[in-house]
């Protein structure tokens, strides 16, 4: 009997041993003793929500790290969970395509605001939409802990003065906005 894995098989458990561990990163942290959770907006219309998100910014998870034209795309299935494709490519503009399908779950009573975020079952991490304009075109998801945070725009570019107000907005609310690393985003 061989009991060699192949290349694929190689590939196919460090994909989901990588998941496993942004699951475990994402999962076990929360907002500390000694600080307020983050404030998600007030309400949200899921049906303006949904569609496709440029990734204009962040605090990358080790997975994001070299990601260029990141997007991530929503859509309301019909049990009421959110299909999530988070999309980019590694290191380069024509570096290798990236694609997670992980699944949100909208939390009661949070005027839709508040998701756990889950990649792996049963795990769902921290996911609130902590900033949304009125026109549905720009937000910021961040989580309790403040160790990540998306700025996204329904365009793969933003107003550096826009871009600014959200840095400074998130830096009052307690994260540490020299980790905020802008996501090279180029498009034909």
């Amino acid at each position: 009997m061989n009991t060699r894995i192949s290349r694929r098989g190689r590939a196919a458990w460090l994909s989901a041993g990588a998941a496993l561990l942004v699951l475990l990163t994402l999962g076990g942290c929360a907002a500390g003793p000694d600080r307020e959770p983050l404030p998600p907006v007030e309400s949200v219309d899921l049906e303006r929500f949904m569609g496709d998100w440029y990734v204009i910014a962040n605090i990358p998870t080790f997975i994001e790290v070299g990601a260029h034209n990141a997007i991530e795309s929503y859509r309301i299935d019909d049990d009421g969970t959110i299909a999530t494709t988070f999309t980019f490519r590694k290191d380069a503009f024509d570096g290798e395509l990236k694609t997670y399908t992980p699944r949100g779950f909208v939390r009661e009573g949070t005027g839709n605001a508040v998701w756990g975020m889950r990649f792996v079952w049963p795990i769902k991490a921290d996911f609130r939409i902590a900033w949304l304009d009125e026109g549905y075109t720009q937000t910021v998801i961040g989580r309790n802990a403040r160790d990540y945070v998306w700025i996204m725009a329904r365009e793969p570019t933003m107003p550096e003065a826009d871009y600014q107000r959200i840095v400074a907005y998130l830096g009052e609310q307690g994260y540490d906005v020299s980790k905020i690393r802008k996501v090279p985003q180029r498009w034909p």
